[in-house]
């Protein structure tokens, strides 16, 4: 399959050290520019990554004829315009998650994908293409635990960097934004259901204004989900999966590493134990998935209609929140 050929927007710190790597590591594509308003910066981030061409502005890659899609890790804020400025270059998009502040924002993009058919655009929920998910669906469907009733989700890191994106507002910064979408992505996958009802609870930040931690209870159909996230606990995360005949646990659901193996505890009646998957890329992987989609046609494991859909749980968390007293953290 010819390789898709990559343009990156922004410099930023997951595209020069997750992104851009895996792309170079991939089957199905390369990257052959990247962009950052500091023209300087731009010139650095391509001589080491050994990428071919830089810019010194977004507009300027996407005039570039050499590329073909485009990966945009800007801040939240910034998702929807750069997206719909790629499509209209006729560009390839995929998009770091959340795809954007909210539904009324994401929706415009929705509408003009709708009049360009011919090019692709995704999310990049990239743990939906570690092999760890497969072999859990494979567990899930074989009724290895029996129908899913209850999925349990934290996701959580430390942060107090008031120039850190994540922290501010405007960006689109806070847990729920950031790691809290994580935790509705696996639900509703796992679930294959949209929530009925949603509950969340909203601890500030008095200084940044941002949610440093949102604890969220999803209530499906088949069952429900509760998700914790923040931004300024212990770093840990962790997906426990309760059926009716046991339960499958995975340590590390989202951020892997490439070059490290993951466990799936798992207990099946009377009976407990571990399956080991080997190390991949998910990175590499979700890169080769959208080649695939953009040259074959291929459907995305993460559709923009879902994209949407997970825009509209967002914001029902943010709107209908119970927003606890803003106090500071007892020691930064």
């Amino acid at each position: 399959m010819k390789k898709l050929r990559w343009g990156i927007l922004s410099t930023a710190r997951i595209a020069i050290t997750k992104v851009i790597p895996a792309i170079q590591r991939s089957r199905h594509g390369h990257v052959v520019a990247i962009a950052s308003r500091d023209p300087d910066k731009a010139c650095r981030v391509a001589t080491t990554q050994k990428v071919p061409n830089h810019y010194g502005s977004y507009e300027a890659l996407l005039k570039d004829p050499r590329v073909d899609a485009v990966y945009i890790p800007l801040p939240n804020n910034l998702h929807v315009p750069w997206s719909m400025c790629a499509l209209r270059a006729g560009k390839h998009v995929l998009c770091e998650k959340p795809l954007g502040l909210s539904h009324n924002d994401v929706q415009p993009l929705e509408a003009m994908a709708a009049s360009y058919p011919q090019l692709t655009i995704a999310e990049g929920f990239m743990y939906r293409h570690h092999p760890q998910w497969h072999q859990v669906f494979h567990l899930i469907r074989g009724g290895s635990i029996g129908r899913v009733r209850s999925v349990d989700v934290h996701f959580t890191y430390r942060n107090l960097d008031p120039e850190n994106i994540r922290n501010r507002p405007p960006m689109g910064g806070g847990a729920l934004m950031d790691i809290g979408c994580y935790g509705i992505s696996v639900s509703k996958w796992i679930f294959d259901e949209e929530p009925a009802r949603i509950q969340s609870t909203m601890h500030r930040d008095p200084k940044f204004g941002t949610d440093m931690l949102t604890c969220i209870i999803l209530a499906f159909p088949s069952g429900s989900s509760t998700i914790t996230c923040s931004t300024q606990l212990q770093r840990h995360q962790q997906v426990t999966i309760l059926g009716t005949r046991g339960c499958l646990t995975v340590p590390v659901p989202f951020n892997v590493r490439p070059d490290e193996e993951t466990l799936i505890h798992c207990r099946s009646g009377s009976v407990a134990f571990t399956i080991t998957t080997d190390p991949a890329d998910q990175f590499a992987r979700q890169s080769d998935h959208f080649a695939q989609a953009v040259r074959h046609n291929k459907q995305l494991l993460t559709t923009l209609s879902e994209s949407c859909a997970n825009m509209r749980v967002l914001d029902a968390c943010a709107t209908h929140a119970s927003t606890m007293p803003a106090q500071a953290p007892a020691a930064r």
